[in-house]
């Protein structure tokens, strides 16, 4: 259970970089391709600029089963082990950051949220208040859902909960703290599983 967004926290004086991550490594077996490549490489470029003009200050997407041109200002991560899930997605991105000191938190997206845009990822990290110590994630008409900021001091003890096909949800899930943000009214925050 989470808490209700109902103000902006206030902005933390001392705030650094946030990292925004867009998970794009698996095959989309369900969807029937790589949703890397969905729409032509759109939903791509939709999700980078989300994080990008939302205002994320670094911009990375994992990559796995195919590996393609980032959009600018991306830059990829290589998942070895993409096949065993979204948890070595998450992995690859917070290992990136872990040992940084300048990164004070990181912005989760995923690439099969088209209708998602910087409004959404604007809300979410004004919620954070830039905050080491913040969890927070976009909820659709109650549902909860991505982007999802995690705080920097989040990012060990999600490395060590990680597993399976699984990603920060776990985590998030055993929290009272997770600040919850609806975003129904900007986006329909849903994820795109199969073809239409």
């Amino acid at each position: 259970m989470g808490v209700r967004f109902d103000r902006e926290m206030e902005p933390d004086p001392t705030a650094g970089v946030v990292v925004g991550a867009v998970l794009a490594a698996g095959a989309g077996n369900r969807y029937g391709m790589p949703k890397i490549l969905a729409a032509n490489g759109r939903w791509l470029e939709l999700a980078v600029t989300a994080l990008d003009r939302g205002g994320c200050e670094e911009v990375y997407v994992t990559q796995g089963a195919v590996s393609v041109e980032m959009p600018s200002p991306a830059h990829g991560i290589k998942v070895a082990r993409w096949r065993d899930g979204v948890s070595e997605s998450v992995r690859a991105v917070l290992e990136l950051v872990q040992a940084r000191t300048d990164v004070v938190g990181v912005l989760i997206h995923l690439v099969d949220l088209p209708s998602v845009g910087p409004e959404v990822v604007r809300m979410v990290l004004r919620a954070s208040g830039g905050r080491r110590s913040a969890l927070v994630r976009a909820t659709f008409a109650g549902r909860p859902g991505h982007p999802v900021y995690l705080g920097s001091e989040h990012v060990g003890p999600v490395l060590s909960a990680l597993a399976a096909d699984r990603g920060a949800g776990p985590y998030l899930a055993a929290r009272t703290d997770v600040i919850e943000v609806p975003c129904e009214h900007l986006a329909d925050g849903a994820d795109h599983d199969y073809r239409p």
